[in-house]
């Protein structure tokens, strides 16, 4: 069974995440919103987010949405976003 993280949001949210759950997903099942939804997909860009403490890894995300240097600085799209410790993560 894979780990599970907690995810907390600045000023927000805070719930569990499993190392092989996308975040955005486990926020909507645990009823919090704090973070926009929108195509789930990694391309539209509504679910933008900091990561301000933590390790995590992404799936594809759109290059419009995320540039290298942003992905650099810690931005992702939390419906392509996986944790591997505890987050702390900044709606955007």
């Amino acid at each position: 069974m894979a780990a599970l993280h907690r995810i907390r949001i600045v000023d927000g949210a805070e719930f569990d995440c499993g190392e092989d759950e996308r975040v955005l997903l486990a926020m909507e099942r645990c009823g919090a919103d704090d973070i926009g939804v929108g195509c789930r997909g990694g391309g539209c860009g509504i679910c933008r987010i900091r990561v301000v403490d933590g390790d995590y890894r992404t799936g594809k995300m759109s290059a419009e949405k995320v540039s290298d240097a942003d992905r650099a600085a810690g931005f992702a799209l939390a419906c392509r976003l996986y944790p591997a410790d505890d987050l702390l993560i900044e709606v955007t």
